[in-house]
């Protein structure tokens, strides 16, 4: 049982492992601000994968020597919160000073790198600063995807394994699967949503969000639909806040003029009004989703915690991130810039999803091996004694 920090938490622990947005229940101190629950999916799934007796938070904030000193005294290591570090934006304050202070192993768990859309990607002094920390204080760096760990290999750093994300993993089952049902019997579908977007992510946001709106417009016309929300503002006012706040709402977005002119025409607000749902608890997401029959669209976390409880999951890619993911898992994908047009009956193909379990499973193994070599203390089981891996030795 290891004592551990976590270094950029994303909310606040309860019942020992699980996540909730801070002050949760004060709705009135955050409504108005973003945050994304994906970054405490993330957060939480790792809490899951952990044995741990004790949990505390690293602050990169301000170098206090004291306070470092009793830190090293009282844990064991660190790990950064799987999420996208590695670009041009990113700021990383004292971090480098306090974790070369600090001397503690620091275990990234799943960390990626963002490629811009003219893909020429910009590391600071700072980011390879702290990377290289992480190399030199670990056996291995666990990052996403190849695109990562080849941006890392890129920078000198080889000491690295691909695990992929701890939100597919969050079950802790080896023998989990995706099993599609006849599509006919398909009835309840939640669409992750990604109102707000950067140029800088997306090339085209007028293709963005256009698809985006047709989308929704058309599995809400198909299926019982709930649309499936992750932090904006607006979206967050809609579901939590009173009738000046949801009127705040619409006010603001009808102002937008990309969300005006490419996604908010009056069956989407409809859908807006009705179909709407956010929470600022893990927990409630997951209930959720378990409840689907599929689970497809924009949002990268809210599609990867339908796959990891074995609800069937399409992925609409639009970035480097997007991509990555689902090439590291295999995931059925659709490039929302291509030139194919989108149809659900293409991707209701068992073989597709037979494709993500086999990757899938392998990822599960790197993940186990990643944490085991490091000498994390954790959940995961060794896959090579699971009757499927037997299978596949023979196979």
């Amino acid at each position: 049982m290891a004592r551990i920090l976590v270094m950029i938490p994303a909310g606040e622990v309860y019942a020992h492992d699980s996540v909730r947005w801070y002050n949760h229940q004060d709705i009135r101190s955050h409504i108005n601000t973003y945050h994304n629950m994906g970054d405490a999916f993330v957060f939480d799934s790792s809490l899951k994968l952990l044995r741990f007796e004790k949990l505390g938070v690293l602050e990169i904030s301000e170098f206090k020597p004291r306070e470092i000193a009793r830190l090293r005294e009282e844990y064991d290591y660190v790990f950064l919160r799987g999420s996208n570090y590695i670009h041009d934006a990113m700021n990383w304050e004292a971090a480098a000073t306090v974790l070369k202070a600090l001397g503690l192993p620091v275990i990234g768990f799943g960390i990626g790198a963002q490629a811009p859309v003219d893909g020429k990607i910009r590391i600071s002094d700072e980011t390879r600063a702290v990377l290289q920390l992480m190399s030199e204080s670990t056996t291995t760096v666990g990052v996403r995807g190849a695109y990562s760990a080849d941006v890392l290999w890129s920078l000198g750093i080889r000491n690295v394994r691909i695990v992929g994300c701890p939100t597919a993993f969050r079950r802790n089952d080896p023998e989990l699967r995706i099993t599609l049902p006849p599509l006919e019997q398909v009835r309840n579908v939640g669409v992750t949503v990604r109102r707000e977007v950067s140029g800088a992510y997306a090339k085209d946001i007028e293709r963005y969000l256009t698809f985006h709106r047709d989308l929704v417009k058309a599995i809400a016309g198909r299926f019982q639909t709930v649309l499936l929300a992750q932090g904006e503002v607006e979206e967050k006012k809609l579901v939590l806040g009173d009738e000046a706040q949801r009127a705040e709402a619409i006010t603001a977005l009808r102002a937008d003029h990309w969300t005006s002119s490419w996604y908010l025409d009056e069956a989407m607000l409809d859908l807006y009004r009705n179909r709407l749902f956010y929470s600022d608890v893990v927990a409630d997401y997951e209930q959720l989703i378990r409840g689907q029959d599929l689970v497809l669209g924009y949002r990268l976390h809210g599609n990867l915690m339908a796959l990891a409880n074995g609800v069937p999951s399409i992925y609409c890619t639009y970035d480097s991130r997007t991509a990555e993911f689902s090439d590291t898992f295999k995931i059925p994908s659709f490039d929302i810039f291509g030139q194919t047009t989108f149809c659900l009956e293409d991707y209701w193909d068992q073989g597709l999803f037979d494709r993500y379990n086999r990757a899938w499973f392998h990822t599960y193994g790197e993940m186990c091996r990643f944490l085991t070599e490091n000498g994390v203390a954790h959940k995961m089981h060794d896959i090579l004694e699971t009757p499927q891996a037997k299978i596949s030795r023979v196979a």
